[in-house]
């Protein structure tokens, strides 16, 4: 157990509720907890860190993310999006992505965008994906704090035309889904000294019977994990269920009882009542009154032109809002930037979304999402989870206001230190012990094999090139 004592010149605190600025002071962590945060500090301990010229904050908890699959979307799907699917990518391109890959590919996503997690701030996340045990694996290696939700659903989407969106339903797989999900858990939540927990993970909303949904409600409060489902993701998901049941996605949730201050929703975009949707109703008021967190993944949505309307909006009404990646490039740092700007785009106001409330969401509110009052702040009795950025380096000079400049300004190389759990994770803005060229490599080889197969995926046997053509023709010798 190592006393530590980190002497930084900003530091993002907490006191009395919230999140305060202490302009030069002192954190001193005791194994992996934080035991005092001042302006300064007498005590003996074993370590000291210098961390002038920095600003110390803690952690981001990344609340969506899909690790084991999203950095192939890079030169792939960004500037497509039928209109017929409402420019989703879901029901044609994610499908495709899924059949062209393959384990060792997963394996490769895994530990590179475990290192792009360290690189820019996340020091909990939770993955929804399907190799739990590869990626418990990852995050003991990089040190990250993992939720791990298999994923599972009793149908999958479908298109035969590329027109409409279909359902191919298995209901018998969804509920052996469920079994695997709770297996997990049972078996590895609170491992990793206590860095390794499960959730339970319903794929979609549309993709689930309310049986499913229910037992997966039910199975959640006995095991007192949390509870995510993507929903109100997409226009051809809105109408689907409002089509099956007369109501929102959101509507049906609350009246089969699934909704609850442990349920984080991903998405939630699409809602009644907006502008994708000239549908009447408040789902906003649904989410508040149920104390139902939701997931805010802004740039897998801006890159096609989807915005929420609006981020203001959801905090105004109450709703706890939480960040989360999802795609790549898995950063918060972007995450904090878009979130902000589209944001006060959509309500055409400046004085809304701001790097206070997108702040509060990629911390405080992840852990309250997570019922944990450990994470998410520098406090006594926090866990030790500290990020150290440089505050005199060329993006982040000159320096008044810490948020603002981390927020609208930073890079992931202004990143200098990540602690997890009292565990020097990123030194020097490297992570010890791992070669980033390798797992750099090991991509790159895994986006070759899918884009070799795309074919076996799509509805019209397309390739790659086909797919998603190149931006600029090729140069042809003259």
């Amino acid at each position: 157990m190592v006393r530590r004592r980190i002497d930084a010149s900003h530091i993002v605190a907490f006191q009395h509720g919230e999140h305060r600025y202490l302009r030069g002071g002192t954190i001193v962590t005791d194994g992996n907890e934080i035991v005092h945060v001042g302006p300064s500090y007498d005590g003996p301990v074993d370590e000291t860190i210098d961390a002038s010229g920095m600003v110390a904050t803690p952690g981001f908890v990344n609340t969506h993310a899909h690790l084991y699959e999203s950095p192939l979307d890079k030169s792939f799907v960004e500037d497509l999006g039928r209109r017929q699917f409402y420019l989703s990518g879901l029901f044609e391109y994610l499908p495709v992505r899924s059949a062209a890959m393959d384990d060792e590919a997963a394996y490769a996503c895994l530990a590179y965008s475990m290192a792009e997690l360290l690189r820019t701030g996340t020091t909990t996340v939770l993955e929804i994906g399907s190799y739990a045990e590869e990626a418990a694996r990852q995050a003991e290696r990089f040190g990250l704090r993992l939720y791990m939700g298999l994923g599972y659903r009793s149908g999958r989407w479908c298109t035969d035309d590329g027109k409409r969106v279909r359902y191919a339903w298995d209901e018998q797989a969804g509920l052996d889904g469920l079994q695997r999900a709770i297996d997990f858990i049972e078996r590895h939540d609170g491992t990793q000294n206590g860095r390794l927990k499960g959730f339970l993970s319903p794929a979609q909303v549309d993709t689930c019977t309310e049986d499913l949904l229910r037992r997966s409600r039910d199975a959640a409060t006995h095991l007192g994990v949390p509870l995510a489902l993507h929903t109100s993701q997409s226009v051809n998901e809105f109408l689907e269920m409002t089509q099956r049941h007369g109501k929102t996605p959101i509507e049906w949730l609350r009246d089969i009882g699934f909704l609850g201050p442990d349920v984080i929703l991903g998405h939630c975009i699409v809602l009644a009542p907006g502008s994708w949707t000239n549908w009447s109703g408040d789902d906003i008021a649904i989410l508040a009154d149920t104390g139902t967190n939701v997931a805010h993944c802004v740039w897998v949505f801006a890159r096609r032109g989807i915005a929420m309307e609006s981020f203001a909006r959801y905090l105004a009404r109450g709703v706890n809002m939480t960040l989360g990646t999802d795609t790549c490039p898995q950063s918060m740092i972007e995450g904090l930037r878009y979130t902000a700007v589209v944001g006060k785009i959509v309500d055409r106001q400046t004085e809304v979304a701001t790097a206070a409330d997108v702040f509060n969401a990629a911390t405080l509110g992840g852990a309250r999402a997570l019922g944990r009052d450990d994470l998410g702040r520098l406090a006594p009795g926090a866990k030790a989870d500290i990020l150290l950025w440089a505050g005199d380096s060329l993006f982040m000079t000159p320096l008044r206001d810490p948020i603002r400049n981390l927020v609208y300004s930073a890079q992931a190389e202004d990143l200098h230190t990540v602690i997890i759990d009292g565990e020097v994770r990123l030194r020097d803005r490297a992570v010890p012990g791992v070669d980033v060229g390798e797992l750099a490599r090991n991509l790159q080889a895994a986006g070759e094999r899918m884009w070799a197969n795309t074919a076996r995926g799509d509805w019209a046997g397309r390739t790659i090139d086909e797919l998603a053509p190149q931006t600029f023709p090729a140069f042809v010798a003259e």
